[in-house]
This record gives structure tokens, sequence and C-alpha cells, in this order.
């Protein structure tokens, strides 16, 4: 994935850019700032750390719901909710999962724009990182790691290797659980928009 946000970069003809990622897309973001760090202005990895760990198990949970949506080839959004309220109680959560749903052109049913199967077959490999030696590759410009206090991926233990890898970096907390964007979205905005405002 990294590869992919590498050449969409190059193909926009965009330099210095903050890169943003939540969750995997954290992983993402910090493997492309430490792969090409003259190439990224600054970071911001939200509830991710840069270390291999193990997905919780609502992942999977989140998969079986999904293919349970297209094995019923809902037509309505409404549809899918009902399904997935069987696998998360959350709406904010639900909501972000269902942002995937798509009605494509000449179906009348509604889809994932994924591949359930590459995702699900995917799960055990999602949550490892490309570095374990900090002492080899650094991203040494600003980087906000946001974390959900109820969420155990950015554990108190990693701060240190997080230092290591990004020796400027801040942590901010926010009162959420893993899902920080669909959770908590007004902290989350601001917690950008002050890191940001550093920047200028």
């Amino acid at each position: 994935m990294a590869e992919d946000v590498e050449a969409f970069l190059e193909n926009h003809a965009l330099s210095n850019p903050t890169l943003i990622g939540h969750s995997m897309g954290a992983k993402t973001a910090m493997t492309v700032a430490l792969r090409n760090p003259g190439q990224v202005q600054s970071l911001i990895s939200v509830d991710n750390a840069p270390v291999d760990a193990a997905l919780k198990s609502d992942f999977g949970k989140y998969i079986q719901g999904m293919r349970q949506i297209e094995d019923t080839q809902v037509r309505k959004q409404a549809e899918a909710h009902d399904i997935l309220r069987k696998y998360e109680e959350s709406l904010p959560i639900r909501q972000f999962l269902l942002t995937n749903l798509v009605r494509v052109p000449g179906r009348t049913f509604l889809e994932f724009r994924i591949p359930l199967q590459t995702l699900a077959a995917s799960l055990d490999n999602m949550a490892d990182f490309p570095f374990k030696d900090p002492d080899e590759v650094r991203f040494e410009k600003p980087t906000l790691f946001v974390r959900g206090t109820r969420s155990h991926y950015v554990a108190d233990d990693t701060i240190p290797l997080i230092g290591r890898f990004f020796p400027r970096f801040e942590l901010k907390d926010i009162d959420s659980g893993h899902w920080v964007i669909s959770e908590n979205p007004e902290a989350f905005r601001q917690a950008v928009i002050e890191f940001l405002r550093q920047e200028e």
C-alpha cells in the first residue's frame, strides 16, 4: 500500500505533503514517511504504532457482517445497517464501515468497493510493520500520533519506540476507541488543526 501512495504522489506531482492515515492507513503513512523522508512534510498517524501487533477480533467479525450484506444483495443502506447491527452496535463505526458500500453500474444491489475475499485473506498480515530497527531509518520531521484512550493500538509501552522512529513526534489522546475519527470527530479535527497550524 505504501507503493500505491508513493505512485499517487508522483502521478499527481504532489510534493512535501502532510500524510495522514488511520489504523492500517497509519502504518502505510508511516512507511511512506520512513521510506521517503525527503518527500514528506509531516505525518499524522491515527491510532496505530510502528510495531507488529495482532488485530482485534472485531475485524474478522466486520468481514463476516460485510459478507452477509453482499450475500443478501441489499438494495438500500438501511438494509445494510440492519445486518451490520448484529456485528457492531456502535452507529458511528457501522457508518464508517458502510462508506465502502456502493452501487455498481448495471447492478441493482449494493456491493463493497473493496474485495472482501482479499481483505479477509490479508487480515493476519495487516498489522505487520516493515521496519524493525529505528537505528536504520528515521523520520525527523513533525509528526502527530493521535490515539484513542479506549483503544489498545498505541499502548504506553510503544511510545519509546515511536520516539526512536519519529524523534519529533507529539502525542494527542482523544476520548474514543479505535475509530477515533468516527467516534469523536470534533476532538480529532481540533487536534489536526492545532498540529497543522504549528507547521505554518
